[in-house]
């Protein structure tokens, strides 16, 4: 199946793992990179325009993207970025076969609870993402790397700068 048929999450969500046999495990490797206690001027975020599902594999390839990009430029210790979503609702479906001659293979809607195929996040309307704290003079850098991540999602979200530090008077 592709990403696309689970791009809407319709009807309850399921997170009740604890039930299923074979769950997929999360392939989100780590949810924060960079130096966490670090004096740091701009956090840049990543914001949904929409309601929507992202499956897990999606959200690691944009934080491994983000995190790439701003590390070449900041280094190791120059930044810090964080995941603040997490993929708890498992995606199931019933598989069919939809080639010529397996029509004595097929159960129809026998049993259709489907497999546990996939994790997702649901996504609200104006929900962080994801976010990253930059110095001053790496601004510009970690922009482009959260538009960089922005192209792996299946939603075009919104970026925003948030000064951390406040204004100097002009005198």
């Amino acid at each position: 199946m592709h990403g696309a048929n689970y791009r809407t999450g319709n009807g309850q969500p399921y997170t009740r793992k604890e039930f299923i046999k074979g769950k997929p495990q999360i392939k989100i490797a780590k949810f924060s990179g960079g130096k966490r206690d670090a004096d740091y001027d701009y956090c840049i975020q990543l914001l949904s325009n929409e309601k929507v599902q992202i499956r897990h594999m999606a959200i690691e390839s944009a934080r491994l993207a983000a995190n790439k990009a701003i590390e070449q430029v900041a280094g190791e210790t120059g930044y810090f970025s964080s995941l603040r979503i997490y993929p708890h609702i498992l995606l199931r479906e019933n598989k069919m076969i939809a080639t010529a001659g397996a029509d004595r293979l097929q159960e129809g809607m026998r049993g259709a609870f489907g497999k546990a195929i996939s994790l997702a996040a649901r996504i609200g309307r104006g929900q962080i993402l994801m976010e990253a704290f930059v110095k001053k003079e790496h601004l510009e850098a970690a922009k482009k790397a959260m538009h960089g991540a922005a192209v792996k999602l299946p939603i075009t979200p919104t970026i925003k700068v948030i000064s951390l530090k406040p204004a100097s008077p002009k005198s």
